[in-house]
Formats: C-alpha cells, structure tokens, sequence
C-alpha cells in the first residue's frame, strides 16, 4: 500500500507540474506581442527560418535594408535568391550575430551591410532590441547577441521567458493575439516591407551639429568582426549607405565609411550619391517624406544593386533552377497580390 501511495503521489506531483507549465506556456505564447497588424516589425527576424536556405545574397541591417531593397525584382529582373535579415533600428552589434546566425544555415556569396547602425555605440531602446532578438532561433548565437544587447535595465531571464517581460499585457490583447497564438502569417517579401503609397520629400531638416562625429569604439569593432566573418567564410562584404535622406548622413561619417573601406579592399555604395544612376525621384519613391522608399523606390534601387551584384560580383542567375523557379513563383504571387490590395486601400491604380 506505501508503494502504490508513493507511486500515486508521484504521478499527481508530476501531473500538476505539467499542468503548470502547459498553462504557463499558453500564457506565454498569448501574451507575447504577435506583430502581425500594426508592429509588423518585430516578425522580420523570425520569418527567415521558414525559408529553404540556399541564398546567394543576405542583406542584413535596418529599415533602411527592409524598405528599400526588394528580393523579388531581384528574382524576376536578375535570377538572384536573396533574403533580408532586417529589423528596426538593428543595432550593428545584432547584425553581426544575425549573420553569425545565418552561417549556421548558409554561406551566401554576398553580404550586404546598410552601415548607418554605425551612428551608436550603444542599445537605444529596448522595445528596438525585442524585434530584433525575440525572433531568433535559440542558439549559443542568440545568447552572445542578448548579452551584447542588453540595456543595464534589462534582463536575460526576460527573453529565456517573456511571460516574465509580457505579463501586464492583458488589457493590449486583441483577436490577433488568440488567433495567431502558435503560428503567425506572413508580413513581410523574403523579408522585404512593401508600402505602396506616397508622400514626397519635403522641408527635410539638416542635420544637427554634433560635438564629435567619431564613431564609438564598440562599432568599429563589431564591423571589424563582420569584415573578419567574411573574409573568413569566401564573402563578399558590400557595404551600402541607402539613399533614405533623414536621419541626415554626415560628411564626417562617409569620410570614416569610406575610409574604412579603402583600407579593407571592400566595396561601399553611397545611394545618396547615386541619384541620377538609380532614377529615384524623392517626390514619388518614398512613401513618409524620404525617411524610406515605397515600392516604385525599392523596385528602382532592387534594379541598380541587381545589375551591379551580376556584373561586377557574378553572382549567378538562377532562374534556370527548376525547384526555385517554383518557389519562385508562388513568392511573386503572393507579392503582385499584395501590390493590387495596397494599391486598392490608398486608392491607386
């Protein structure tokens, strides 16, 4: 009878700790933002894992790599399969683990790095380092970038469990939250953010003075890591300066950017100067005043970086690939598709 006491006393502790933990997890996976509808943002980063890994070209950094450069003009026009590992306000520190990260799945040709992260030395905010970290895969990866991320107010328990981070939401749930609780739509083109509409660039304010215009100490080194991941794995590590005109790019910073990589032997793209040779017309390519390009812009720069990637980086075109073709093919459905939706909600043709 002891025995068959133990045992039955055993059985109930375990069965309610299971319960614990399940109720526990369904919290977490309820509470937990879902980025769908409004925040779209903060879906990016997990979105990659989705995809088949045989990319030859990542793009990795912010906004200014998420809306303005478009994966599938680089399918259609160029036969490049290329992916965007972009988040808002990705800090440089996060960009190198995020291709830390990628290289645990795939070693692309080409790596392009959107370089005005260079601007901080230091986390902003940490609703920036959720959308980007949240959806990463655990890794000893994720881990480095948490710990490289991490404001003094923050802490690691917070993103192991987010129910600990996320538990006063209760009163911000909405119908998206239950709906989407275990798996979540698409929202963005192989990690592109697609914006229809238009509103033109102007008054644009200059940029402040600054009291030193040096780079921090923390990104220097971590886009030294970068070149050294690079150089390490056979990547070509392309720089770029998108062609966004606020926040305002220094004189002072390009001279450093450029600088930089002189001294390396990499390739850098300023957009700001390239004007005239993409075709962007600021009073119909941006959709929020020239902070970022709608998808006329993006389409127009994708055409540019397209032909520069084949001609001058050979990287190949692979539409002759069967498999990919087809992939191809329903990703580009899904893209015309949300082009007529957008262009039917702000009344375009």
């Amino acid at each position: 009878m002891k025995k068959n006491t133990k045992a039955q006393k055993c059985i109930k502790i375990t069965a309610s700790a299971c319960i614990v933990l399940a109720t526990l997890f369904l919290l977490q996976r309820l509470l937990v933002p879902k980025y769908v509808d409004d925040v779209v943002e903060g879906a990016f980063i997990a979105e990659y894992y989705e995809e088949e890994k045989d990319h030859n070209v990542i793009f990795i950094g912010d906004c200014e790599v998420y809306e303005n450069f478009s994966p599938a003009v680089l399918w259609q026009e160029y036969g490049i399969n290329s992916y965007i590992r972009g988040s808002a306000q990705q800090y440089i520190w996060q960009s190198y683990y995020l291709l830390e990260d990628t290289l645990r799945y795939e070693t692309p040709e080409v790596v392009v790095f959107n370089i005005l992260s260079l601007q901080y030395d230091q986390s902003q905010k940490e609703a920036y380092n959720r959308m980007t970290l949240e959806g990463m895969e655990w890794s000893p990866v994720k881990v480095k970038a948490i710990l490289a991320s991490m404001k003094e107010e923050e802490s690691f328990l917070d993103y192991v469990f987010p129910i600990l981070r996320y538990h006063s939401r209760w009163s911000e749930l909405t119908r998206a939250d239950v709906q989407y609780m275990f798996r979540t739509k698409p929202v963005s083109h192989n990690g592109y953010y697609m914006r229809v509409d238009v509103k033109a660039a102007e008054n644009v304010p200059e940029g402040r003075i600054l009291g030193d215009y040096s780079f921090g100490e923390n990104a220097w080194k971590y886009l030294d890591k970068m070149t050294a991941l690079c150089e390490e794995k056979g990547i070509e590590l392309l720089l770029i300066k998108a062609p966004s005109l606020y926040p305002y790019w220094y004189p002072e910073w390009e001279a450093q950017v450029e600088e930089y990589a002189a001294a390396r032997g990499l390739r850098y793209l300023n957009f700001l100067e390239l004007g005239e040779d993409t075709g962007i017309d600021y009073s119909t390519d941006t959709y929020d005043g020239g902070l970022h390009m709608n998808l006329s812009g993006a389409e127009k720069l994708s055409r540019y970086l397209g032909r520069m990637l084949t001609e001058e980086l050979g990287v190949p075109d692979r539409r002759g690939e069967a498999h990919l073709a087809a992939l191809w093919e329903e990703k580009l459905a899904a893209y015309e598709a949300e082009k007529e939706e957008q262009y039917r909600y702000y009344g375009m043709k």
